[in-house]
């Protein structure tokens, strides 16, 4: 059975919340980033790939309403069980590839 790639579920999600984060990393590199973020959530275990890529079709959604991701922003913050650990899990994926591949980037994502 094809297996449903996470790209188009998370990358724009990713994309969004890495460039609020890093605002002067390059859209190139944003885009790598966002790319290994996809295949690392396309590795993780069925159930566990499920659950996030559920997480990441709610959020895809918000995002694709106007105002969207105003919206998601908010839904960020609520102490919700799961919801609150897809970022977490973007944000440390995103960084850990940064600061591995460019280790001299600045805190905003800029080249030192």
């Amino acid at each position: 059975m094809q297996q449903v790639r996470a790209l188009p579920v998370v990358g724009g999600f990713a994309d969004r919340l890495l460039a609020e984060d890093l605002p002067d990393l390059p859209h190139q590199r944003r885009a790598e980033v966002v790319g290994f973020v996809a295949r690392r959530v396309d590795g993780l275990p069925s159930f566990t790939r499920f659950g996030v890529l559920l997480i990441g079709v709610v959020f895809r959604a918000l995002l694709a309403v106007p105002g969207g991701w105003g919206l998601g922003r908010v839904v960020l913050r609520l102490p919700l069980p799961f919801v609150a650990e897809y970022p977490r899990l973007v944000r440390s994926l995103g960084y850990a590839y940064v600061w591995e591949h460019w280790p001299s980037t600045t805190p905003t994502g800029g080249a030192a």
